[in-house]
């Protein structure tokens, strides 16, 4: 089962999804103004995003949906391969760690 996200009727629907990686960072919140919300009335009817610079950063912002400024596609690109690169070191190592546990045999994959 997918998880789900629903929108009530009326409000706008989002531009952006959460743990999508932007110029700012990931986003990992997202809450929305609507038009009859005192908020709405100080803030505008919109969506506002939680991002983080890093998956390693305590910091976090706040930004309005027109602030996001997407990645270019090589930018994405290069992220994204550096991370799967990443990840892959860390699995050589977990296995690595794996081999030195004693009285373990592992299968050859």
């Amino acid at each position: 089962m997918q998880p789900t996200i629903t929108i009530p009727h009326g409000w706008k629907y989002p531009r952006f999804t959460l743990g999508q990686r932007i110029e700012q960072g990931m986003i990992i919140g997202m809450k929305y103004y609507p038009s009859d919300s005192l908020l709405a009335y100080e803030y505008d009817e919109s969506w506002r995003y939680l991002v983080i610079p890093d998956m390693n950063s305590i910091e976090e912002g706040n930004h309005l949906e027109n602030d996001i400024k997407l990645l270019k596609p090589q930018e994405l690109k290069t992220l994204l391969e550096a991370e799967i690169k990443k990840r892959l070191y860390q699995i050589e190592v977990l296995k690595y760690e794996l081999k030195t546990i004693p009285g373990i045999v592992l299968n050859k994959n």
